[in-house]
């Protein structure tokens, strides 16, 4: 009884702590790309290929044609970005969007020359849709709204630079240079984006990458974020542009989390599943021992239905004790190991482990200790129930 104690404390806790780790780092890492790239990204319009057929009914007769579709083309780029954005201002999941216009530049500074990813944005628009208010670790945003020359940088790209805020550096696309100078520097987290991604005015980018009209993509912000998959579909039906979810794009990186969790949980049950086992074995000697007692209460009117809930009892009071102490020791565990410094950097960045208090975790693994220890314990609790006190006086029982 004091091991399968032990086993379902053990296996109830660790298996809400490692859900809590698991499903906090998913949440945060989901929380971080919906931050940086918005929930969905609408860009090149869709074009259909169809290849004609002509064919006729008959001598005489006039022909009629027959159009396939063979598949998809895609035009780079949206052309009408303020009659898509109005489009997308009548799907009711629609919380904000903002028009991106981007191109590859390099950027010199006194210190070094690097590849970076321009990004030309309309600021109050582009809040709507993203962290980055939230994600600037120098200067002030309130600067770069002043300074039509005033860009955000990202942190790894201003180190690799040795780049300060009020700094100035060059940028050429193509045969054109201009000086800009840094407003604010942000950091994401996302080692792709922070490394070459810099924000500047929409004005300034359309003038630096030549391109006076259209955009690259609209990103779009939604109020029920689970939804983006049923929505992108809708979209690109209505729109005839491609728009691709939050889910389609970080597809590897959500199974990699679930992969983690299911992993994670299987592990950490094996001690539920000994807990199991060892209730199995306590309630099966139980059982030898106390034959002559089973038959006893049978004279007495005893039920088969009595004897079994005797012996389940047993187990539903060691199951409920290890319970409540795996749920306290989840909990006291879970929030030490928030309170533990981490250094991440990658996919995102977080300074501690991340967790998330979700009362299912708690459920989930009370559960799993109820259906194994339970099942466990019905065997040998069934089998005293058929014994007879005929057959313990006899010495034929089973």
């Amino acid at each position: 009884m004091v091991m399968s104690l032990a086993c379902i404390t053990l296996g109830v806790g660790l298996f809400v702590v490692t859900q809590a780790t698991t499903t906090g780092f998913e949440k945060f890492f989901i929380d971080t790309i919906l931050g940086t790239n918005g929930a969905i990204r609408v860009e090149d319009r869709i074009q259909d290929t169809l290849r004609t057929i002509d064919a006729e009914r008959g001598a005489g007769a006039s022909g009629f044609v027959v159009e396939v579709k063979e598949g998809r083309q895609y035009v780079e780029g949206i052309q009408e970005p303020k009659a898509l954005i109005e489009a997308l201002r009548q799907f009711s999941n629609v919380l904000g969007t903002s028009v991106v216009l981007h191109g590859s530049a390099e950027i010199r500074s006194t210190f070094k020359t690097a590849q970076a990813r321009i990004f030309g944005i309309n600021l109050e628009d582009h809040l709507e849709v993203s962290e980055l208010g939230r994600q600037i670790i120098q200067g002030e945003l309130a600067e770069f709204r002043r300074a039509a020359a005033g860009t955000l940088v990202g942190r790894q790209l201003a180190e690799r630079l040795q780049l300060n805020v009020g700094d100035s550096f060059a940028l050429q696309a193509g045969p054109e240079q201009r000086r800009y100078r840094v407003s604010a520097i942000y950091q994401t987290g996302i080692g792709d984006i922070d490394k070459e991604r810099i924000f500047m005015h929409m004005g300034e980018s359309r003038s630096l990458l030549r391109r006076p009209t259209g955009a690259s993509f609209i990103q779009v912000n939604l109020i029920d974020r689970n939804r983006a998959p049923m929505d992108a579909v809708r979209m690109e039906a209505v729109l005839q542009h491609s728009a691709s979810s939050w889910q389609e794009r970080e597809e590897i990186w959500l199974d990699v989390f679930r992969a983690l969790k299911l992993s994670t949980g299987i592990t950490v049950s094996v001690f539920t599943l000994i807990a199991g086992i060892a209730m199995y074995n306590t309630l099966a000697l139980v059982v030898m021992e106390k034959t002559k007692d089973i038959a006893i209460l049978r004279s007495m009117g005893y039920t088969r239905q009595d004897i079994t809930r005797i012996f389940l009892w047993q187990a539903v009071a060691v199951l409920t004790f290890g319970a409540i102490l795996g749920c306290c020791m989840g909990a006291a565990i879970t929030y030490g190991v928030s309170r533990t410094e981490i250094r991440i950097r990658g996919i995102f960045a977080t300074d501690h482990f991340i967790v998330d208090w979700s009362p299912w975790h708690y459920v989930a693994a009370v559960g799993i200790s109820v259906v194994m220890v339970m099942t466990a314990s019905l065997i040998p609790a069934r089998r005293a129930a058929r014994l007879e006190p005929g057959d313990v006086i006899r010495g034929s029982a089973q």
